[in-house]
């Protein structure tokens, strides 16, 4: 399963357990009407058009964010959605093992120390008349603001030099640098990486 398909059933998750709060309608039901539309993943395939890196810098995907054999759904896999009643406790008990899970999501060693080159979305930290300065890069539109965080290991803390004003809320990004294993826990959501971006320059599709 790509990574795309792994967030959106995760996001799907998510979403059910808003639905278990509320009390007049099935989980099903509120489902269907609070789980948002999800994009899928930015591509990691193509460099940024005229941007200038270190030949050691590689383009990744998110995918390569996830450690092998990381089943981050594993709780609801024993769970039958479409027999659960209104508020079951089962399904309550379920999704918040999933959030925490989620939020203690494991890192990839293998990425750790190296260059690399991540596309995502600005989700920022702050708002300083300077600019922004620290901001979570996600991998879909929406994370984190209008849809539950995705784990932890899809999520990167990155922090600038110099605050830039560049930039805002879900713009679509290219951010180079190093990533280590550096967990934070914001009020947009918790992350396992970090990452002191050398480079940040807008995502350009190839065409």
């Amino acid at each position: 399963m790509n990574c795309y398909a792994l967030l959106k059933c995760g996001v799907c998750a998510l979403g059910l357990w808003l639905a278990g709060q509320a009390v007049a309608q099935s989980v099903r039901d509120t489902v269907r009407e609070t789980v948002p539309q999800v994009q899928p993943a930015l591509s990691g395939e193509a460099p940024p058009p005229g941007a200038s890196v270190a030949s050691s810098t590689r383009t990744i995907g998110w995918e390569q964010l996830i450690p092998a054999g990381w089943d981050p759904y594993k709780d609801l896999k024993a769970l039958n959605l479409d027999k659960l009643k209104d508020n079951d406790p089962k399904a309550d008990e379920a999704l918040k093992k999933m959030r925490k899970m989620w939020d203690n999501a494991p890192i990839n060693p293998l990425i750790l120390g190296q260059s690399v080159r991540l596309p995502g979305y600005m989700v920022p930290l702050e708002d300083l008349p300077e600019g922004t300065k620290e901001f979570l890069l996600v991998p879909y539109f929406g994370a984190c603001v209008h849809s539950p965080p995705p784990p932890a290991n899809q999520i990167v803390h990155v922090v600038l030099d110099k605050p830039t004003k560049r930039f805002r809320l879900m713009d679509t990004l290219w951010v180079t640098g190093a990533l280590s294993a550096t967990q934070t826990d914001s009020h947009m959501g918790m992350s396992s990486y970090r990452m002191e971006a050398k480079l940040v320059a807008p995502f350009v599709d190839k065409k």
